[in-house]
């Protein structure tokens, strides 16, 4: 009994640091469909399955020092690196239109409070018939030493209906 309280009290202990440590957030912007040059590692997020509304494209700059990693499992996202910013761009607009109902992309840029770009989101954008809004991603950005953290979900109507719920707020 005395063991798992002190080890309850230091997993607490731990969370309590791990939330002490400072992490900067990040923007996106929108960005400028040209204009991008560099080396890319292109993070590929989603299209598990057909008709995933959880896929996004992530081109990570490879100069910056800092590395983007999604904060889920491997087996939901494959990286390529040594893409250009061409070559990237080509695959990322591939790779958003698994789903049927996407109707365009939208590409914003990752960057801090000084206007530093760490890279690039582009993400699809799907016809309003099929979940109410064309944007149904949720992305957040943190720097966490020499990584990006990336959370990926879609908004709250959306997850409801692909539970089976209801997309009504009042439910």
């Amino acid at each position: 009994m005395k063991s798992t309280f002190l080890l309850a009290l230091f997993l607490v202990a731990i969370l309590g640091v791990n939330a002490c440590v400072p992490h900067q957030g990040l923007r996106l912007e929108q960005a400028p469909a040209d204009g991008l040059s560099g080396s890319f590692s292109l993070i590929l997020f989603g299209c598990r399955y057909l008709d995933d509304p959880e896929t996004v494209a992530i081109l990570d700059r490879e100069d910056d020092g800092y590395m983007i990693e999604p904060f889920s499992p491997e087996f939901n996202y494959r990286v390529e690196k040594g893409l250009s910013a061409e070559k990237a761009l080509e695959q990322a607009r591939r790779f958003i239109n698994c789903h049927t109902s996407v109707n365009g992309a939208r590409l914003s840029s990752i960057v801090d409070d000084k206007g530093v770009i760490f890279g690039y989101e582009l993400r699809p954008l799907y016809f309003p018939l099929t979940y109410g809004v064309d944007d149904i991603l949720l992305t957040d950005y943190w720097m966490r030493g020499d990584r990006i953290i990336v959370r990926i979900g879609v908004i709250p109507s959306v997850e409801r209906m692909i539970a089976g719920g209801s997309s009504d707020k009042n439910n």
